[in-house]
Formats: structure tokens, sequence, C-alpha cells
């Protein structure tokens, strides 16, 4: 993948959009989460831990993650993705 603004812009808009899709398990969308955010490194767009985990946790469905998103942020004044 070239570097081009084009690619660049491509990629954030994935991944700022980037939810899970029906039908599709947590760890296939961890592996699309995870590659992804490969390819944003590959373009050299360096993406904040912080946005990382935001975006991570809004990408889960409201019906089945909801509670495990609230109980994750739940009196932290501060997120990271931990590797």
């Amino acid at each position: 993948m070239t570097k081009s603004i084009e690619n660049r812009l491509h990629l954030k808009r994935r991944f700022y959009r980037f939810q899970l899709k029906n039908r599709i398990s947590t760890g296939e969308h961890m592996n699309n989460y995870t590659k992804l955010l490969a390819d944003l490194t590959n373009v050299d767009e360096m993406v904040k831990d912080k946005n990382k985990a935001l975006i991570l946790l809004s990408s889960l469905s409201d019906d089945k993650y909801e509670t495990i998103v609230l109980t994750l942020i739940n009196g932290k004044s501060s997120l990271s993705l931990m590797r």
C-alpha cells in the first residue's frame, strides 16, 4: 500500500467508522481491527492509544456489549489499548 493521501484518507475513514459486523466472531473482529491498525502504521499514520481504545470499544454493538463497555469505562479518567 502506498503512502498517498488517498490511501491515508481511506484507511482513516475505515478506522473511524469501524464497527462489528453481524455474524462475525469477536476474534475475527479483533483480527480486522489489528490489520487496520497495521495498515495505518504502514502508511505512517500514528493513532494515539486513547483513540485506539475508544474506537475499539465504540465498534462493539450496543445490544451485546453495552454492559461490558460501561463496566470498562466506569470511573476511568483515561483509557489506553493494552497489547
